[in-house]
């Protein structure tokens, strides 16, 4: 995120240090470890609520395109069912004319 070289992060230490002075300075050190740990954490938090919806996102849209599959293949096993049904109607239909016609041909 920052680009510090070693050069520059000892004079922002000097700096601090003339500035804060020697003996507030480890608490002040303690204390901005504190808050980094605090945003870190924070930061953290962040990233895994947004992959966490990310997950939740992709599983609706998963959801979505499973229904949309047993829809299709409903519909194709009703389709499927109606073509069984005309088609064992018209063999009943067939077997009945046949057997009408054998009994009318024998006396």
């Amino acid at each position: 995120m920052f680009d510090f070289s070693l050069s520059e992060l000892m004079v922002v230490l000097v700096v601090a240090l003339v500035v804060i002075g020697p003996e507030r300075l480890p608490k002040v050190a303690r204390t901005l470890g504190h808050l980094y740990g605090r945003a870190q954490r924070y930061i953290n938090g962040v990233k895994a609520d947004i992959s966490r919806d990310m997950a939740i996102e992709e599983f609706r849209q998963l959801q979505q395109k499973v229904q949309a599959e047993a829809t299709a293949l409903e519909q194709s096993v009703q389709q499927t069912n109606q073509t069984i049904n005309q088609e064992v109607q018209a063999l009943n239909q067939s077997v009945a004319q046949k057997s009408t016609d054998s009994d009318q041909k024998t006396p």
